[in-house]
């Protein structure tokens, strides 16, 4: 079965992701040097989508028929560091079995990407052809603080661009965190959070590196 490419590319609903900024230098190349290639994000997708598929389940059922595959029961979907939880997904191949077409995940559905960025939805449908996404229900996708929540988000991970929608009751949610400016010492004294003689060094606090 063809790898299932709903899980890598996901979540770009306008989080205010860190860029590196690019090196500069004054030293010129020499003119029989080639510039190291740089993967193209389309690339780098099209290399997740084509990695194997590993889905765990409690059951799993197929309909040749209807090229259908079904998973229930506590499903587990990892590709290229990526992961997806489900109750239940469908997996909707073509004719001859050895293309994914459209999945379907249901009950409590959640995502979590090889960077770190996670997704919430009840409902989550994708579409191959359409290279689109739609987190159906309580929808609600983050990295770190960023947060973007409403009742319906469609991503259209071919144009990295991303639609909100909000229910009957609550409307459209984003918070956005900027990252501070590193702090710069005042001419007139030392900063606020500078040590001062006799200060006890403390250890920086820990950080977590791992998704939760």
């Amino acid at each position: 079965m063809a790898a299932i490419a709903f899980l890598t590319p996901l979540l770009t609903v306008g989080f205010a992701g860190a860029q590196a900024p690019s090196a500069t230098s004054d030293a010129k190349p020499a003119s029989d040097a080639k510039p190291a290639a740089e993967a193209k994000p389309e690339a780098k997708k099209s290399e997740d989508r084509d990695q194997p598929v590993t889905i765990d389940a409690d059951r799993m059922e197929r309909y040749g028929k209807e090229s259908l595959v079904i998973f229930t029961g506590n499903v587990v979907a990892r590709q290229s560091g990526s992961v997806q939880y489900a109750d239940r997904m469908e997996v909707y191949l073509d004719e001859k079995g050895d293309k994914v077409l459209r999945t379907v995940s249901t009950g409590s559905v959640r995502i979590v990407t090889k960077d770190c960025k996670m997704g919430t939805a009840r409902r989550v449908e994708y579409f191959d052809l359409e290279q689109r996404m739609v987190l159906i229900g309580n929808a609600r996708v983050w990295q770190e603080d960023n947060v973007v929540t409403g009742e319906t988000i469609t991503i259209f991970l071919s144009q990295d661009r991303s639609v909100v929608q909000s229910g009957k009751q609550e409307r459209v949610k984003a918070v956005f965190y900027q990252k501070p400016e590193s702090a710069t010492p005042s001419a007139s004294g030392p900063s606020a959070g500078a040590p001062r003689p006799g200060d006890t060094a403390k250890a920086p606090a820990k950080t977590t590196t791992g998704c939760s």
